[in-house]
């Protein structure tokens, strides 16, 4: 198999009501990364799009073939994945094996989605058919409800009091708003306190508001190649050095395991392998951060604490740039916003974008950044992870 690297990538503003379809904002970005890889259109060979719920929000299926032709690659195969909040990282995954079997040299991978089109009612109901139909869905189970409970489940577990673990959850979304600030691509550039985030409303005990991702319209887009052509386009290639993916099934196929999400320590254990690497190698990662309890839950999957101590990283400090493992240098979900569709090319555009220095101006660049890990969590159980390499 051969080194597939990132060679070029776009990436929209995550906005609340966007005017621009699904498929123009992925334009944007596909062209963006087109560009930035010094290609044409007609270079690329195929193209993989991450799209969650256009049927839905704009009543439009086959996007991944309108997007072809917008942006003018004619008659290349397209394909669309749909794997909920993970579906562009499954998209990433599967071009990286297309072009390593040495089937492509030049692919163009990337997410869209229009998830606040759908509005409040209707966008609750389509985000949570990615629960089991029969049966959870029925009980009324919605994403928030589902972490809920999972935070309800850590305290126990953990014999965390729940006041001390609202407070380190609060520390979370306070440091990814703090860093949201500064990527002129987030959605929310508004720092908040602990006490705003323990003030506010409740959306599903003990979760509140500011414990929440938003709805998000937006798009990003990587080029992907062959080791031999990347040498060729930029003087810094990316290299997907790892990659896993599992499926752990609804929450009732993971009793024993709850409030830990089994597919991550698959997947992540499969990354780890193919890259040869740990997580004490890790220089920044990009994680799932839907609701708060998510990060402090996923940070420990992927090796960065021991279980029922995750929540100390953020409150030690560990977690930020200088610290121990920076995660979320970008705002995260909570902060930069979580277009469903795109949230898994939006994660690896910015931990390449880490790893290629490329973000001293925006003051928020890990210095020395040389392997960073993308975690992408879909429904009650997908998960895909991602390594990616400088030499």
């Amino acid at each position: 198999m051969r080194r597939v690297a990132i060679v070029g990538g776009g990436h929209t503003d995550f906005v609340f009501e966007s005017p621009k379809t699904g498929k123009e904002l992925f334009a944007e970005a596909a062209m963006e990364a087109i560009n930035t890889s010094n290609l044409k259109p007609k270079d690329i060979q195929a193209i993989y799009c991450g799209n969650g719920l256009s049927d839905f929000s704009e009543g439009q299926v086959m996007i991944q073939s309108y997007v072809a032709d917008d942006i003018g690659c004619f008659n290349v195969p397209a394909t669309r994945f749909e794997g909920a909040c993970a579906s562009a990282t499954l998209a990433i995954r599967d071009a990286a094996m297309w072009v390593a079997s040495g089937t492509y040299e030049i692919v163009l991978v990337g997410g869209t989605e229009k998830a606040t089109a759908l509005g409040t009612p209707l966008a609750t109901r389509t985000f949570a058919m990615a629960h089991d139909s029969r049966y959870e869905s029925p009980t009324g189970l919605t994403f928030p409800a589902y972490f809920a409970m999972l935070a309800h489940l850590y305290s126990l577990k953990y014999n965390i009091p729940l006041a001390k673990l609202k407070e380190q959850m609060a520390m979370v979304s306070v440091q990814s708003h703090e860093y949201g600030v500064k990527n002129p691509h987030a959605q929310f550039k508004k720092e908040i306190t602990i006490e705003k985030v323990l003030s506010g409303f409740t959306v599903a005990s003990p979760l509140q508001l500011l414990d929440c991702c938003p709805f998000s319209d937006g798009a990003a887009a990587l080029v992907l190649a062959s080791e031999d052509v990347a040498k060729k386009l930029t003087p810094k290639p990316v290299y997907i050095v790892g990659t896993g993916q599992a499926s752990s099934g609804r929450m009732g196929s993971q009793y024993k395991y709850l409030p830990r999400i089994r597919a991550r320590e698959l997947a992540v254990k499969q990354a780890y392998d193919m890259s040869g690497l740990g997580p004490k190698d890790i220089d920044v990662c990009e994680l799932h951060d839907c609701f708060s309890i998510a990060s402090i839950i996923a940070a420990e999957s992927l090796g960065f604490a021991d279980f029922g101590k995750g929540g100390y990283l953020w409150e030690k400090g560990e977690t930020r740039i200088g610290g121990k493992i920076p995660i979320n240098i970008s705002g995260g979900l909570k902060s930069k916003g979580h277009p469903i569709g795109a949230t898994g090319a939006s994660q690896t555009y910015e931990v390449a974008k880490q790893l290629r220095g490329e973000l001293a101006d925006q003051g928020r660049q890990v210095e020395g950044a040389k392997v960073g890990l993308v975690d992408t969590l879909g429904g009650d159980g997908i998960l895909c992870d991602l390594i990616l390499k400088v030499d």
